[in-house]
């Protein structure tokens, strides 16, 4: 069950799904999607600006989560949808970015044997693991 179980249960572990060590710290900018309603045949981009605040070269991985705010369903609280490693110089910034269309959004319904996505409003969750999401930003599935 992994981080999914954690959350659903509000359980804290010592070291959560994602956790990295690094000998630089990073900062995240606020994230930005290019349309706050997508269809079915749509791909949405996520963008935000991740910078080196450090006094090291280093590499961070960027975690992108996908949350359904409303389910006919049961959902897990966020699912992993996509990660980027980024490797920067001391002081440098770079812009992140994430497509994803309607299958990132999709869950299994064992009643119809079929993938769906459910219209509704979804919120893109980036962070540096599971538990510490750093910027988040809303969009609509029409």
């Amino acid at each position: 069950m992994g981080y999914r179980w954690l959350d659903k249960e509000k359980i804290k572990p010592l070291f959560a799904f994602g956790h990295g060590l690094s000998y630089t710290t990073f900062q995240y900018g606020k994230a930005v999607v290019d349309k706050n309603k997508i269809t079915a045949s749509d791909v949405i981009t996520i963008t935000l600006p991740v910078k080196n605040t450090g006094t090291r070269d280093g590499a961070e991985v960027v975690q992108l989560y996908i949350s359904d705010k409303k389910s006919s369903l049961p959902r897990p609280i966020k699912e992993l949808k996509g990660f980027k490693k980024v490797f920067l110089k001391a002081g440098e910034e770079q812009t992140v970015t994430f497509s994803i269309d309607q299958t990132a959004l999709r869950f299994y319904d064992d009643a119809k044997s079929v993938w769906v996505a459910e219209p509704g409003e979804f919120e893109a969750l980036i962070g540096t693991s599971s538990a510490d999401v750093k910027t988040k930003v809303k969009f609509m599935l029409q």
